[in-house]
């Protein structure tokens, strides 16, 4: 879905995942340094949308779900993952519920295989599973914002700043009063320093929660069944996950970044040295220059120095290995 604000001056559109955003409006670090300062938005509108109504909804999603939601509070943002019967992560949704209605936004394009899910899994309780991409977009003001929320708008309030789930209608009126426009890559930069994974990103096919740092903010442990629940249950008492997501601070005299699946290798051991891992996402950061996430073997030393292609990497801890 092609975002109206993509027509604003600078625009430059995004590609691959977030096609139909813009990836910037012309100066990627003026508008990363707008949004740490509490200014200004980012048009997200390529995010599906997914509603869930009805009186058990609550009870219902809190089986489906690796989150405690069955009791909720309206208005209390968290975040939540879907997995597979093996335990690999296939969904993470966004949620708030409004005291009525259970508001998700989850990957682009994923909404569809999200709500077939979901439909199936349906049975006696009172619950409907709706799509409400093409009524709502998802804009985001950034942490320390001042902007006005209009009345009737449900909001995901967190720590990062606050998701807007605004009337696709109103999105163009919207932004020019609450400008200026960040795009997405500055959105990611900050998302990289933040330590804060994607699915489809810092995701592959065999990618579980633990790997990512996803315990606690994503998966209660203390909570009933629900698909996956064994994989998770069994490395977190019994073993490590096989591998752990890592920072890297990139050599800033390099002209590219490594773009996401470029091998991870020991620097002492060269460019012919042994696969550890691969780059998830890779970004310019206004402050800190070149970073990226990677996911690297549990066994890699935290402390060694590593080369992601050809690139020098230094990196930080973000799950312990």
């Amino acid at each position: 879905m092609k975002s109206p604000l993509l027509s604003q001056p600078g625009a430059v559109p995004a590609e691959g995942r977030d096609e139909g955003v813009a990836a910037h409006y012309g100066d990627l670090f003026r508008e990363q340094r707008a949004l740490a300062d509490g200014k200004g938005l980012v048009d997200l509108s390529h995010r599906g949308v997914v509603t869930v109504t009805g009186d058990d909804r609550l009870s219902w999603l809190h089986l489906l779900l690796t989150q405690h939601v069955s009791e909720l509070p309206a208005g209390q943002a968290t975040e939540a993952l879907i997995l597979s019967a093996h335990g690999h992560i296939e969904h993470a949704l966004y949620l708030v519920d409004d005291g009525e209605t259970v508001w998700a936004h989850v990957e682009p394009g994923s909404q569809e295989a999200l709500i077939a899910y979901l439909e199936s899994m349906k049975f006696f309780y009172r619950v409907e599973v709706a799509d409400r991409t093409d009524e709502f977009a998802v804009v985001h003001l950034p942490a320390g914002s001042i902007a006005e929320v209009p009345d009737g708008v449900v909001v995901r309030e967190t720590a990062y700043g606050r998701d807007l789930f605004l009337p696709r209608a109103d999105l163009e009126a919207y932004a020019a009063q609450n400008g200026p426009l960040a795009g997405i890559l500055a959105h990611e930069a900050l998302r990289i320093e933040q330590h804060r994974p994607r699915v489809g990103f810092e995701t592959d096919h065999r990618t579980i929660p633990h790997e990512l740092g996803w315990i606690g903010s994503a998966v209660h442990l203390q909570k009933g069944c629900y698909r996956g629940q064994e994989t998770v249950a069994r490395v977190h008492n019994l073993g490590k996950p096989p591998r752990r997501l890592v920072f890297l601070h990139l050599d800033g005299s390099e002209v590219h970044l490594p773009p996401p699946g470029t091998p991870v290798r020991l620097a002492a051991d060269g460019a012919e040295g042994r696969q550890l891992g691969f780059v998830t996402t890779s970004g310019r950061h206004h402050e800190l220059g070149p970073i990226a996430l990677a996911l690297v073997k549990r066994n890699v030393p935290v402390d060694a120095e590593l080369m992601a292609g050809d690139t020098a990497a230094a990196q930080e801890t973000v799950v312990e290995p």
